[in-house]
């Protein structure tokens, strides 16, 4: 909800133009991709379902379907913050500044272009960090009955937990915050930080709402950032300083 407010406010919502730009031009292509190609997808899926379970045939098509919505959700999701992801760490400048009064960095062109190596390489850190769980979840999809069972809610819990990592660490790189230390901040809140992930990941499967879910939930990570994470990081980086 703060996310929400602060997206749509006097002196952010410029900076919101790029990122709802891209996302919504990815996403419409990607998901008209997506609902192409689904029933060769399921019928592919419940090719590894055993025969003496196919009298749950329906029950386990709307599993491989939700199951299918929020991996590809995910997928894409990534796919356009790591186009966007210059435009979302300016948005995140830009809603620091007006939550704590004090002045955004000045960003130009030039500098964005520079910073970019880094910004992709960040990006980069958070898709291998995703691939190597992803592989070893999905694999555990070909076990019978639990693949079927508890592999879907597994992977929804992971995929969440993950979207909360890819808004957050916005912030957290504008600082020059390590992703190994991000991740263990994020960890001392992890239902509040599991529970944003839900419901980004919620908004990123209904229509036209995700859309615009992307800066909206880069405000809200932001805004929890200001909340439970700066004073903390700002400090820890001293101290290391220090030393």
């Amino acid at each position: 909800m703060k996310g929400w407010s602060l997206a749509f406010s006097p002196g952010i919502k410029r900076f919101v133009f790029l990122p709802l730009l891209a996302n919504t031009v990815l996403m419409s292509a990607l998901f008209y991709w997506f609902f192409t190609v689904l029933d060769g997808m399921v019928d592919w899926g419940l090719s590894y379902v055993p025969s003496w379970l196919h009298w749950l045939g329906y029950l386990i098509v709307v599993i491989l379907i939700l199951t299918l919505v929020i991996l590809f959700c995910y997928f894409f999701s990534t796919v356009t913050n790591f186009i966007a992801a210059p435009f979302n760490g300016i948005l995140a400048e830009q809603v620091e500044a007006q939550l704590t009064g004090m002045p955004a960095p000045e960003t130009s062109w030039i500098s964005l272009l520079k910073d970019l190596p880094r910004i992709l390489n960040r990006e980069l850190q958070k898709l291998g960090h995703y691939l190597l769980w992803a592989v070893l979840i999905l694999l555990t999809y070909f076990i019978p009955v639990i693949g079927q069972t508890v592999t879907p809610v597994v992977w929804f819990l992971f995929t969440a937990w993950q979207i909360n990592i890819q808004y957050a660490d916005y912030p957290f790189d504008n600082h020059k915050i390590k992703f190994h230390r991000m991740r263990r901040l994020l960890m001392q809140n992890k239902a509040d930080n599991l529970v944003f992930g839900i419901l980004v990941s919620f908004f990123t499967m209904v229509p036209v709402l995700n859309l615009i879910v992307m800066p909206i939930a880069v405000c809200g990570a932001t805004a929890m950032w200001v909340d439970r994470y700066r004073h903390q990081a700002v400090f820890e980086s001293t101290q290391q300083d220090f030393r």
